[in-house]
Formats: structure tokens, sequence, C-alpha cells
């Protein structure tokens, strides 16, 4: 397994910051907060305290010492987290092609590289037509799904974590992802544009089937919504028998870990998979089928 270089870790710090013993902007409890909720990593362990407790220190040991899946994760969102910030100052960029720089160490690690700027697009110059991920990128995506089973954060943190994935995957197909974001009064885990139609998601990493009553309100949520708006429910532990039975899908389409799990390894095209349910719920009723049956 590859590991990095003292050149990364030079670049890795003219990007975020580390031998200066800050991050960024981060505060401590900010610091904390981001390494739990996007990484899922408890970054004030004394483990990664081996060259001192600032910041700064605490990134340089993580990187050092941590799982590789866990510093692709960290890298992907200290990048997102400085684009953010960088674009809302609307400050220039001051490293020489930070982005392909950041990408090709993240690509050495066996990672998914960043995703492109916005006027780099997703289409193929010559045809105009969405582009097929890349089987490096497909490889690393499914390998980002496996190490999350590896995950003894807490499961908040993995919930997370399966947000984020699932954000790089419909990216990779070109459906135009959303992250997850609040309303007044209700939480959306993220959304995604499948032929003209814009679809909510909601995504479930716990141990437990997801029953009836988590489908209805999530289909509530994708009913208040203007007429055409869908909704896709992942739930990696799958739904319950009885919640399949006593529940009506007007507008929503289901999948599970499985289902997941068969389209990565397959390297089946996400947009054909929805395509498919969409069909079968329409025409068959039966919002919850199985990849392996849809794609034999």
């Amino acid at each position: 397994m590859a590991k990095l270089t003292t050149a990364d870790l030079k670049l890795i710090d003219s990007l975020f910051g580390m031998y200066g013993g800050y991050v960024m902007d981060f505060s401590n409890s900010r610091f904390a907060s981001f390494f739990e909720r996007d990484v899922g990593v408890n970054i004030y362990d004394d483990a990664y305290a081996i060259h001192g407790t600032s910041k700064g220190k605490r990134l340089r040991g993580f990187l050092e010492i941590a799982q590789t899946a866990a510093i692709i994760r960290a890298l992907h969102a200290l990048w997102d987290y400085r684009e953010v910030s960088r674009l809302a100052h609307s400050q220039a960029e001051t490293v020489d092609n930070a982005r392909q720089r950041l990408s090709a160490v993240i690509e050495k690690l066996g990672g998914q590289p960043l995703a492109m700027n916005p006027d780099e697009g997703l289409q193929d110059a010559k045809t105009g037509k969405l582009s097929r991920p890349s089987v490096q990128a497909l490889v690393a995506l499914e390998e980002e799904f496996m190490a999350m089973h590896a995950m003894d954060d807490k499961a908040q943190a993995r919930g997370y974590a399966f947000e984020r994935f699932l954000r790089k995957w419909f990216d990779a197909w070109g459906l135009d992802a959303r992250g997850s974001f609040k309303l007044l009064g209700e939480q959306i885990d993220g959304s995604f544009l499948h032929e003209g139609s814009v679809y909510l998601i909601e995504a479930k990493w716990r141990n437990q089937p997801t029953d009836a009553s988590t489908l209805r309100s999530f289909q509530e949520k994708v009913g208040d919504r203007l007429e055409g708006a869908r909704g896709l429910f992942i739930s990696y532990s799958g739904f319950t028998a009885d919640g399949l039975q006593a529940f009506t899908a007007r507008r929503v389409v289901m999948m599970d870990g499985m289902d997941v799990y068969e389209a990565l390894r397959r390297r089946i095209p996400l947009n054909e998979v929805v395509a498919a349910k969409l069909r079968v719920a329409i025409e068959e009723r039966r919002p919850f089928v199985h990849v392996r049956e849809l794609f034999p």
C-alpha cells in the first residue's frame, strides 16, 4: 500500500497548514467536530499526539499512522472545507495546480480523485455525453464502501461517512448530487437529478431494517414538494417484511446495502439502476427490487 512521502506532506501543509501547528481556521472544538463528523475519527485520541498536541501536529500524526481509507476521507473532507471557505471569500487559488496535485496524491493512495471544478464539467468533449467513471474511480468507490464496514466509531459518524460516499457515487455517474441540508423543521440527507426529476435521498446505516413508519415519514417529505419530486430510500440493513407489506409507495423507490454492493462490484451504471427500479415500481407496484434481479 502506498504511503505519503515527504513531498506529499509538504503539499498538504501548503494547502491546509500543519507544520505551523494550525490547520486552516479551525478552532480546537471545530477541528474535533470536523474529524468526527466528516472522517469518522477522534482526532484527539492520544495515538495521534506522537509529534505534539496542536492541531497541526495531530494532523501530521494522523497522516502517518491512520488507516489509508481514513486518510483518503480526511484529504477529501479537508479539500471540500478549504474550497467552500475560499470561494465564499472570493479568494484566488494560491497553490499551483492544487486540485490536480492533491488528486494525484489521493489516487496514489487508492482513492477517488477530487471532484472536477465546475467549469471542467463531466462531459466528453467530442460527444457532449456524460462520461463513464474511470475504472480506478469505480474501484476506489467500492473500496470506500467496504472500508465503512470496518469503522468502529460512533454510528453517527458512520452515517455521515455513508452520506458522503453516496454523494461521490452519484456524482461519479453525473447525477448532480447535493449533500445533506436542513430546512425549517426537517433534515434531508441529499438529492440528485435523474432524467429531469429531482430525487430526495434518505440514507440509513443501521443494524436494524427500516420499518414502514420510517418509510412513510420520508414519503411525506417527498410529497410536500412540487409534483414530480421523487425519493430514493437507501437502507444499509434493508427493510422489514412487515414494512414492505404495509408501505404503499407513491413516489419512493428503495435500495439496500446489497444493492449498493452489487452495483459497485459489477460496475452497473447508477443511472440505469435508478431507472430500472423506477420502472418496476411503476409497472409492477414493487418499489423494492434487488439489483441482482433487475440485472441478472
